[in-house]
């Protein structure tokens, strides 16, 4: 019979079979006793996206290996594209992207995008309210990757999709939801994030 141990802010020094430890982040040990970290899924407060020119989320733990950004019908008051930033303890970092994003619509061509200011999706016009998620993930160290599908499904329907890749100076603590001129302001719907390790 297996004995379940919580033990509080200290691992024990040889972990038993069973046990389950909290040392800021939760670990459970197997049948031979060795010790493994056990997922997190952390959903954070939804925002309403309808004022303001950027929207951070703050205080994202060291043990974060995964962040979902999700957007429910958010929309401009310009014609400006959305962009999705990383930072860290030195604050938000605006350069060293490498993302791409391809805007797909009925009956007219893809168009391509490029950004080294950060994680690009498409607006276009104030009449569109884009709804999706983008992922990005810790592939090593400080590098984080990241994919995105949103969709437009109002006026002009289109889908867009995004990649990049992004190394921060230190270890990630925070995202901000911005544009690429800095200036628009967001006048509908919800963000959200979720992040787990």
């Amino acid at each position: 019979m297996s004995i379940l141990v919580l033990t509080s802010d200290t691992l024990i020094g040889t972990p038993a079979t069973g046990n389950l430890e909290y040392n800021g982040q939760f670990f459970g040990t197997d049948s031979a006793g060795s010790r493994a970290q056990l997922q997190r899924i952390v959903r954070a407060t939804a925002v309403a996206s309808t004022s303001g020119t950027s929207i951070d989320f703050t205080g994202i733990p060291a043990w974060v290996e995964k962040i979902t950004v999700m957007f429910s019908s958010v929309s401009l008051n310009s014609t400006g594209a959305f962009l999705i930033q990383l930072g860290d303890s030195g604050g938000v970092e605006t350069s060293g992207y490498d993302a791409t994003l391809i805007i797909g619509s009925n009956g007219s061509a893809n168009t391509v995008n490029t950004s080294v200011a950060g994680f690009p999706f498409y607006s276009g016009a104030n009449t569109f309210t884009l709804s999706g998620s983008m992922i990005i993930t810790n592939i090593t160290g400080n590098t984080w990757v990241e994919q995105g599908v949103f969709n437009n499904s109002t006026t002009t329907p289109f889908v867009t999709s995004t990649a990049g890749t992004k190394t921060l100076s230190a270890t990630l603590d925070r995202v901000r939801i911005t544009t690429t001129t800095g200036t628009d302001t967001f006048d509908a719907g919800t963000v959200n994030i979720i992040y787990e390790g």
